[in-house]
């Protein structure tokens, strides 16, 4: 059995006129900021994408879905983690499990992260168990601290039996 571990990390800017959406669920921040970015923005599932693909050496998701290519434009991040999870399989390797923390002030993540995990793990194929999602703020420190941004970083690892 060989094993595999890939890291992820994404960023995306809070302005306003824009959903945010993390782990596929749309929430409401108090100043009605969302997350900017070519599909939805969701920093959660981009992370979780580059955790997979890094795991395999097969880039990044900017390769596999190009910010200037308008396939993508307002694209549902959880669909695209379903192709990243099918090129996994094709490769010969499944999950065993992925790992994340959302760095964000507002809005608070604890109620929904249950719904996030079930939505990441549907659509990696895996149990709700092997989905981890917590959040954390940055004390106010940084551009996520000021609000300027949510960030997430993430782990995977991969199985080939």
């Amino acid at each position: 059995m060989q094993l595999r571990i890939g890291n992820g990390y994404d960023i995306h800017r809070l302005v306003p006129g824009r959903a945010l959406i993390l782990g596929g669920e749309r929430l409401q921040h108090p100043e009605g900021l969302g997350l900017d970015g070519h599909s939805d923005a969701d920093v959660l599932v981009h992370a979780l994408m580059d955790a997979l693909l890094g795991a395999l050496s097969l880039g990044d998701i900017g390769l596999h879905f190009p910010p200037d290519d308008e396939r993508w434009r307002g694209a549902d991040s959880l669909v695209l983690l379903e192709q990243v999870a099918a090129l996994v399989r094709r490769e010969g390797w499944q999950v065993v499990n992925v790992d994340s923390v959302v760095v964000a002030e507002r809005p608070k993540l604890k109620p929904h992260v249950p719904a996030m995990r079930a939505a990441i793990a549907t659509r990696l194929g895996v149990a709700p168990e092997q989905v981890g999602v917590k959040a954390t703020t940055n004390e106010q420190l940084g551009p996520t601290g000021r609000e300027e941004g949510i960030a997430c970083h993430a782990v995977a690892l991969l199985m080939q039996p």
